[in-house]
């Protein structure tokens, strides 16, 4: 064979590969996409699988905290109820010392007034303790927001619109009043 023929066999060869080059590269850029999409679609799937647990988890999150936020205001008094059960024991005890045979009446009424004295302190001292106070009245200007007149009666020795005697003490509860103090008025000199 000679030099030329056998060149121009492999220019054919040349331009039959040459041919079928673009359709080698078009089904190697197809696999190559097929991948890229299969990839796509998995990191897709794991996304939404994602974003499904954590929304789970937030519904989980809030049903627990509005089960929380329930009991917590259902249970809120329970310390304050804690504290006046010890009063209760004590009435208890000073109605049961008032009760007792063989005392003599006095002295039995006696530790009862004591015991009762007592028990009272020990309530103010627990509503104190819950900022719990009460509002002086007696002698002070009569105050519409904290008082509450039940009538009025004339007086030589307070001055008119003041508070001259106190029928139930009123009560705050920390900058909020939680009872107005029912009150009688003065209405000034006899006239």
């Amino acid at each position: 064979m000679s030099e030329e023929k056998r060149q121009e066999e492999i220019l054919e060869d040349i331009e039959t590969i040459s041919e079928d080059l673009p359709e080698v590269e078009a089904i190697a850029e197809e696999d190559s996409l097929e991948k890229q999409l299969a990839d796509a679609l998995a990191d897709a799937a794991e996304q939404k699988d994602q974003m499904l647990r954590i929304a789970a988890e937030f519904d989980n999150y809030k049903k627990r905290m509005m089960r929380e936020k329930s009991a917590a205001l259902k249970y809120a008094g329970e310390p304050i109820l804690r504290e006046v059960l010890a009063t209760v024991d004590n009435l208890e005890r000073a109605i049961a010392q008032g009760e007792m045979e063989g005392i003599e009446a006095e002295q039995g009424l006696s530790s009862l007034r004591e015991g009762v004295q007592l028990t009272l302190k020990s309530l103010v001292s627990t509503l104190e303790k819950f900022e719990v106070t009460s509002i002086e009245s007696v002698g002070e200007a009569f105050d519409p927001t904290n008082h509450e007149a039940l009538t009025m009666e004339p007086s030589d020795t307070v001055p008119a619109n003041h508070i001259l005697n106190e029928f139930e003490k009123g009560y705050q509860y920390k900058d909020r009043l939680l009872r107005a103090a029912k009150v009688i008025v003065s209405a000034g000199t006899k006239e």
